[in-house]
């Protein structure tokens, strides 16, 4: 397992960006962000390959939000732009496996193996 700690959540309005950061300790072959709403379960909202090469959206965030990662340095990124209420919540970092249906890069929890602390983001109307 890797250590991952998460920072850059925050509270803002509704149209808003913030930008999420994780550091890792070691490799993974895949990372991913999840967010959990109080009283909600946790849903994914972004993974990425390791080297960039491929990506998922949640459709929920596809069009708002950007993944991203800086390889030599371990660090994963959420770039989130026109934020909505319905975003707000506990954003956590995650490192794993790469999990890939009809060529494409999805995102399952339970490939998942290593978990931040988590960073809160409030999005306020």
């Amino acid at each position: 397992q890797v250590q991952l700690v998460e920072s850059g959540g925050g509270s803002v309005q509704a149209g808003e960006s913030l930008r999420l950061s994780c550091v890792a300790s070691g490799y993974s072959q895949c990372m991913g962000w999840f967010r959990q709403a109080p009283g909600k379960g946790r849903e994914g909202v972004a993974s990425i390959s390791t080297g960039g090469a491929k990506s998922y959206y949640a459709d929920s965030v596809t069009g708002r939000f950007t993944i991203s990662q800086d390889s030599a340095k371990n660090s994963l990124f959420l770039h989130m732009n026109s934020l909505k209420p319905e975003d707000t919540g506990m954003y956590y970092c995650a490192a794993g496996l790469c999990r890939w249906q009809s060529g494409k890069l999805i995102l399952e929890e339970s490939d998942y193996n290593s978990w931040g602390q988590g960073t809160q983001v409030t999005v306020s109307s």
